[in-house]
């Protein structure tokens, strides 16, 4: 029977979404890749348990995830139910609808009826009474969005999540709901959007300021840009490298010049004590608008690698400079 590392908190570093009782740990656990439809439960579980040992509680996860829609969220609710469900008062697990769920008009967005269905599923998946953050995947063109926060407040209201979050909304998007939040009272803590070294959009957009004077909080995925924030291209780029949607705008002026310049942050890196990955990793939590970043670990020698990143979290202003300067040439 699995028992958890006794000192599993001692070198944690925890963070607060925004002015919320929210906490998470600044690397959570995601499962996006590598857990669902063709994971082998062994490694899976696995690695799952070591990240928890090493004070990671906080898993990530959306309705969608497998790429069969369910199978990371059936995949993580075996591993709770065998091993950490008496642990549930510590764990932040969290859930997402709005990506192709299932057939039909609602298996997609986020009106009233995809949301809370959604949830239902999820919850019965992962034999889960509430998860601690429940977002809308992505804003719905299509929806007003006072009945999307009007849907997500009433979740709360039921008792099916603690927190609200929203993914994938830019700045105005992010306002507007956060305005009806207000209205409603709901305790909406958080936006999962993509954000990297390389992915400067939440900047650009503005949605980083709005979040900090909304005193919420940022939660970064794709923080490696699909591994390009690794060692993995240093040497080069081939013609069949695919690229993340949210990230492809990186090689706009040709993979030649995104390997020049992947080498000159690994330059920074080096002179860090830190691989590229793992620099990536600590310059997303330089800012404290950002409460976690969310990175998957298939293996646990890679899980025991991205922890490395939270050994060194200072930047001079001068490395934040240099990369910048890399990064926007």
């Amino acid at each position: 029977m699995y028992k958890a590392n006794e000192g599993r908190y001692d070198h944690a570093v925890v963070r607060r979404a925004g002015d919320s009782g929210l906490q998470v740990p600044a690397l959570s656990f995601g499962m996006w890749h590598s857990f669902g439809d063709d994971a082998n439960y062994g490694d899976s579980e696995k690695v799952i348990l070591k990240a928890f040992d090493e004070g990671i509680f906080s898993f990530d996860l959306a309705y969608n995830y497998g790429p069969t829609s369910g199978a990371a969220e059936r995949m993580f609710g075996d591993v709770y139910r065998a091993n950490l469900k008496s642990y549930r008062d510590e764990l932040v697990i969290t859930t997402k609808a709005g990506f192709n769920m299932w057939p039909g008009p609602y298996g997609n967005f986020s009106s009233k009826k995809t949301l809370v269905n959604a949830l239902d599923g999820s919850l019965k998946r992962m034999g889960l009474d509430y998860v601690d953050i429940y977002y809308s995947h992505r804003f719905d063109p299509n929806t007003n969005l006072k009945e999307t926060a009007n849907a997500l407040d009433g979740i709360v209201r039921s008792g099916k999540a603690l927190y609200i979050g929203i993914s994938n909304y830019n700045s105005e998007q992010t306002k507007e709901i956060t305005q009806y939040f207000n209205d409603l009272h709901t305790p909406f803590v958080v936006n999962q959007a993509s954000y990297n070294m390389l992915n400067r959009e939440v900047e650009d957009d503005g949605l980083l300021k709005t979040l900090k004077d909304e005193n919420k909080a940022l939660i970064a995925y794709g923080p490696l840009a699909e591994g390009l924030l690794t060692d993995k291209y240093l040497g080069g780029m081939s013609d069949d490298v695919k690229v993340h949607w949210s990230n492809q705008f990186v090689i706009k002026h040709g993979k030649d010049e995104l390997v020049k310049k992947l080498n000159e942050l690994n330059d920074i890196a080096k002179n860090r004590g830190q691989n590229l990955a793992q620099m990536s990793l600590a310059w997303l939590l330089h800012d404290k608008t950002v409460a976690s970043v969310v990175t998957g670990a298939s293996k646990v020698a890679h899980l025991e690698d991205n922890l490395k990143a939270l050994d060194n979290l200072d930047f001079t202003d001068d490395e934040l400079s240099q990369i910048d300067k890399i990064v926007k040439e």
